[in-house]
């Protein structure tokens, strides 16, 4: 393996995996590409040349218009429970460049996504807005700023091709990059075409890529299941302790790896309330944010379902193992999110009442249509006046036992101050913001999304430059995000 003039370093272990896990296929070309956004600092840390990949050779690779050295383009093969009913899928309008290695040693997944139809498109045109394109720029790499698990953007290209949706929008092509694209739904394929060479193929290569520990444990298919489990009960905790409402938890958007993608609807919750819904087609409600960790655990139900004949020829035997070990998974998401809650309050130590004091909390936030991120915000500087709560004999009480919670553990205030910047960010891609970055992206102007960006970097600084990103959106004013990405 030899690098490129932009530094990729491909090895390509999923086209090794039986074919009908993936099928051949060649980006559309984009006749006009101008590169309208590009991460410096991923780029740096994959180990590319950035002053190649900006130049005409290089923006010509990023639009799909020409292969680097060792690619081999494919689309993959998935299904998925969309809404709860299961379909036949697979990737309709990305394709898979190929593996990464980076310097460090990561083996990372290099995807186009809207770069034109795929044996999987089922008659779509493949094709992406730039706006949502934008929008997964912005949304991943905020979530990455947070600390939380994700894909990540590379690049926007917009590929001088119009795209007709409910109205013309100008094409572009998004450049993902992704520990890998195995899915919860990549495993129901491989189920539903009953061969279980291919199923027990496809884990042990997840095993292999995602889990390596795992290759000489007795019953690694099971240590699998659970492995995920805790991957996916950490990353839906940091979700709900910052607000971040997916949107669309289809199992074909749920990692093996434990990272967040597609972002599609999704948004960051402002008011409090479980019941929150951005999604304009979650018409039922099914991903509102309060749900989120019951349609986690339904999701691993569904990647177990798929593992039963690894787990023992006799199903009953099988079943009975996926059961005992999906049972886990309330215990693993509550100590994941209580942990958090107690970095949320300043809490070093855990004590019995603790899951009482943020229940309350959190219930007094709702009653008070309090702000998520702001009502944290004010608990760890000390502005309580700016909580409309605050003089309310409710929250007066409750302060109090946190006053005292507080000293018990005999921490200073000083180091009190500390963990608590560390776990509420000062602030989050307000929706807003996030529209107003975009609007002025489609019409020409980048430099309300770079600010917004650089602001992101580092949620948790609390500089003067991320005062003005604090003010949450006119709560009279609805909110719907859409499936545009």
């Amino acid at each position: 393996m030899m690098k490129d003039q932009f530094g990729w370093q491909f090895d390509n272990s999923y086209v090794r995996l039986p074919e009908v896990f993936f099928a051949n296929a060649l980006p559309e070309e984009a006749p006009e590409p101008e590169l309208i956004a590009f991460n410096h600092e991923l780029a740096q840390s994959l180990g590319l040349d950035v002053q190649a990949l900006e130049n005409v050779e290089g923006l010509e690779m990023l639009a799909g218009n020409r292969m680097p050295e060792g690619a081999e383009p494919i689309a993959q093969a998935y299904t998925g429970h969309q809404f709860g009913n299961f379909t036949m899928l697979g990737d309709g309008r990305a394709i898979l460049l190929g593996e990464h290695l980076t310097p460090d040693g990561r083996r990372v997944d290099i995807q186009l996504k809207g770069s034109g139809p795929t044996p999987f498109s089922r008659g779509g045109d493949g094709r992406a807005g730039l706006g949502p394109m934008l929008r997964e720029f912005i949304m991943s790499e905020a979530m990455h700023g947070l600390g939380i698990p994700t894909t990540r953007s590379l690049a926007v290209v917009t590929t001088g091709s119009p795209v007709f949706r409910e109205e013309t929008l100008e094409g572009a092509v998004l450049t993902r990059v992704a520990s890998s694209h195995i899915r919860v739904g990549t495993f129901q394929y491989a189920a539903a075409r009953q061969v279980v060479e291919d199923l027990c193929t496809l884990a042990d290569y997840t095993i292999e890529r995602h889990y390596p520990d795992l290759a000489l444990v007795t019953d690694k298919y099971v240590a699998l299941l659970e492995s995920v489990m805790e991957r996916q009960a950490y990353l839906i905790a940091k979700w709900q302790l910052n607000g971040f409402i997916h949107g669309v938890m289809n199992t074909d958007n749920m990692a093996i790896s434990g990272e967040t993608i597609d972002y599609g609807p999704c948004a960051f919750m402002d008011t409090y309330d479980p019941a929150t819904v951005f999604s304009s087609i979650d018409r039922q409600a099914r991903y509102a944010y309060g749900n989120q960790p019951g349609i986690a655990e339904w999701n691993l139900a569904r990647f177990a379902e798929t593992l039963l004949p690894l787990f023992n020829d006799d199903k009953e035997k099988a079943v009975d193992i996926a059961q005992q070990s999906l049972a886990k998974f309330g215990k693993l998401f509550h100590d994941h999110w209580l942990a958090g809650m107690r970095g949320k309050l300043g809490l070093f130590d855990a004590e019995e009442l603790d899951v009482k004091l943020v229940k309350d909390l959190l219930q007094l936030m709702k009653v008070n249509e309090s702000d998520y991120t702001n009502t944290f915000r004010a608990l760890t500087l000390g502005q309580l006046d700016e909580l409309p709560m605050s003089n309310t004999p409710e929250f007066m009480e409750w302060k109090s036992r946190w006053d005292a919670r507080l000293t018990r553990q005999g921490k200073s205030m000083d180091d009190v101050l500390a963990f608590m910047k560390k776990n509420n960010p000062n602030i989050i891609p307000r929706n807003h913001r996030v529209e107003e970055a975009l609007d002025a992206a489609v019409k020409g102007d980048m430099t309300v999304m770079e600010k917004l960006l650089d602001v992101l970097k580092d949620p948790y600084a609390y500089t003067l430059e991320q005062k003005s990103f604090i003010a949450p959106a006119d709560p009279e004013i609805p909110y719907n995000t859409y499936c545009g990405t």
